[in-house]
């Protein structure tokens, strides 16, 4: 089936929202884009992109985290009401520097992948290996993993709003980026676990992303691949100029 095509824009913490207004303003002055286009800025900036987007066909917004309950004493957290009340449609989960820098585990991170249904959110969740892993031969188990925990209790109906972003570890921020038959080969793998999951029709509308050192230079060659539908991007999407080339490719 046709899966519409995906550039995503993590921007981490980077931008104040003077900064984030500047580069939402430069990528919106581009014109409309060729494929949909999801800009992640951070919680402070949100808000005030989410205005400048408001019209502009192909553009949404999302948040980079978020917590799994509704509301309580969890001081600095951001619940997924909060995050639909300013009209975020996607929120990033499970990032690997979420799991290794605070520690989430995969039964976090499932329940906040329940949530983020649960409040309409479309959930970005991602998995990857570190270069240890891969080296070991471990890649495919550890990415299954996380998927199968990820997705625990979520329902084949939920398909169509899920999206996956592999990410190998040792990639993210590097310089080195999966070649397009790595990228290829781990998500028609992913797609085989959803297939076992789910059935091959809710597996099919599930778009995969590829994340890690994703650059104008060399995005085609992973959108060429046939289960790959589109990228995560981090350092590249924080210049409008490089980003615009991303997702128009012209």
């Amino acid at each position: 089936m046709a899966r519409s095509r995906l550039i995503a824009g993590n921007w981490k913490m980077h931008k104040t929202v003077g900064e984030a207004e500047a580069l939402a303003r430069g990528l919106v002055a581009l014109g409309e884009p060729a494929d949909q286009v999801l800009l992640c800025p951070p919680f402070t900036a949100l808000a005030r992109v989410g205005e400048l987007l408001r019209g502009q066909p192909g553009f949404f917004r999302g948040a980079q985290n978020m917590h799994w309950e509704g509301a309580g004493a969890f001081t600095g957290e951001i619940c997924p009401g909060m995050l639909a009340e300013l009209g975020c449609a996607f929120v990033i989960l499970g990032h690997s520097e979420r799991r290794h820098i605070f520690r989430e585990t995969d039964a976090e991170i499932n329940r906040k992948v329940g949530a983020a249904l649960g409040a309409g959110l479309a959930p970005v969740l991602c998995v990857g290996e570190t270069q240890e892993e891969r080296e070991a031969g471990r890649a495919q188990g550890v990415v299954g993993g996380q998927l199968r925990a990820g997705l625990a209790g979520a329902a084949a109906a939920e398909a169509a709003r899920l999206v996956l972003a592999y990410e190998p570890v040792w990639a993210i921020g590097s310089g080195l980026a999966a070649g397009p038959g790595d990228a290829q080969g781990m998500a028609a793998f992913l797609r085989g676990e959803l297939v076992q999951l789910w059935g091959r029709e809710a597996a099919d509308e599930v778009r995969i992303l590829y994340g890690g050192s994703v650059t104008p230079d060399n995005i085609e060659t992973f959108l060429a691949e046939g289960d790959v539908d589109g990228a995560l991007v981090g350092g590249a999407s924080l210049d409008a100029g490089n980003f615009g080339r991303m997702y128009r490719r012209k």
